[in-house]
């Protein structure tokens, strides 16, 4: 019997079929706004004039509501040769499609803002409220945080910075403070040749603390850090190259150092929630009269017990007769090198996001960038602030493949 021809369908195609590769989209224009903020005490404005001109030169609109970089000693003049168009109405502002800001949206703010905008801005975890979330997330927001917002090495660079202002003007305020005038009992930070050096305590070897130390050592101050992380401690070791007095924090040895130092440093880090209480009233009711505590920690509670919250208008308080400090937003008492460092890492960020055709695209291709965002088109996709304000979360990560 004969075999059967082998059978071929005209209707099927044999050939090799091409490789589909992800291409990137073309550029877009990006239209930005900066409003003035009147809350927070906040004093920096996120992108300086030299970072509006780069933006500008690159094809890109900014609006700026008049005085927004007053406190960071930026004039509108300075805002306007740079390419930015100024505007006496907040309304006008809160039309761009990009809100770059230096404080968290407030409640006066949200009828505002505009459906499917994209905000980059801190977030304030302690002093974020259920209702400004919840309209955000009815307006289909986007929104990027200063604190979670990673770069390509998988540091918090805004984060970073900010927290090396403050550890380096840690010292600066508490020389304020010892001085006779700001009625504190007259030490010089540091001494000088024949008289014992001035006793610096830090809680906490993280930037801040390793900022400290380096200004208190180049102050010719002793300087003494607890943490109770070795690793860290270690760290801060090598990257200071000094053999430094370090501890872990145990109550009696740390009792026994506050007892006769003259500036103690809270500057641990919380992770996630409240910053741990190291420090008892008791321990603070020892300390030297005329001492000064610096809490850098207050803004997640804070490492002291007797810290309260104070502002940059009265920023100190005495309890023992010992001097509080205890400002949660240090680095806006220097808002000018504030506004620099927050520039420095926005202004690369917005480029970035319009050479890859917008925030979407940008988002696909930086997995970093992911871990800032905690509104997605109104999606919620912080598990932290889900928890918290008992409000629906979703993965991001499948939000955006869903979407591709």
């Amino acid at each position: 019997m004969a075999s059967s021809k082998p059978f071929v369908s005209p209707s099927f195609t044999y050939e090799t079929m091409e490789e589909m590769l992800d291409v990137r989209p073309k550029g877009v224009e990006l239209f930005i706004g900066i409003p003035r903020e009147t809350s927070f005490q906040e004093n920096r404005v996120a992108l300086t004039p030299e970072s509006v001109r780069v933006l500008v030169v690159n094809g890109h609109r900014v609006v700026m509501e008049t005085k927004a970089g007053e406190g960071a000693s930026y004039s509108d003049k300075d805002y306007s040769e740079a390419g930015a168009k100024i505007v006496k109405s907040k309304k006008e502002v809160f039309e761009c499609d990009v809100l770059v800001k230096s404080a968290p949206v407030c409640e006066e703010e949200i009828d505002l803002l505009k459906p499917n905008q994209f905000i980059i801005s801190p977030i304030h975890v302690t002093a974020m409220k259920r209702e400004v979330l919840g309209k955000m997330m009815e307006k289909k927001i986007t929104a990027l945080s200063f604190e979670n917002f990673k770069d390509d090495s998988g540091h918090n660079p805004i984060v970073r910075s900010m927290s090396e202002i403050a550890g380096s003007a840690v010292m600066l305020i508490a020389g304020q403070y010892l001085s006779n005038a700001n009625n504190g009992k007259g030490v010089l930070v540091g001494g000088i040749s024949g008289i014992p050096p001035t006793k610096v305590i830090i809680i906490g070897a993280g930037i801040v603390g390793e900022q400290a130390a380096r200004t208190a050592l180049a102050m010719g101050a002793s300087v003494k850090i607890f943490d109770n992380s070795i690793y860290r401690l270690k760290r801060l070791q090598n990257n200071i190259g000094l053999r430094l007095y370090t501890s872990v924090i145990e109550p009696g040895i740390l009792s026994k150092q506050l007892k006769t130092c003259d500036v103690a440093v809270g500057a641990l880090a919380a992770s996630g929630g409240r910053t741990p209480l190291v420090v008892t009233e008791e321990m603070v009711s020892i300390m030297r009269p005329g001492s000064v505590i610096v809490d850098v920690s207050i803004d997640h509670g804070g490492c002291f017990e007797t810290s309260r919250i104070t502002s940059h208008t009265t920023p100190v308080f005495k309890k023992y007769d010992v001097i509080h400090y205890c400002v949660p937003n240090i680095p806006s008492g220097f808002a000018r090198t504030a506004s620099q460092a927050i520039s420095n890492v926005l202004m690369p960020l917005m480029l970035e996001i319009a050479n890859d055709g917008g925030f979407e695209n940008l988002v696909w291709y930086k997995i970093n960038i992911r871990s800032g965002i905690y509104l997605f088109k109104g999606a919620l996709t912080s598990f932290h602030l889900s928890e918290r304000f008992d409000l629906k979360y979703t993965d991001l990560n499948l939000l955006i493949a869903s979407r591709r």
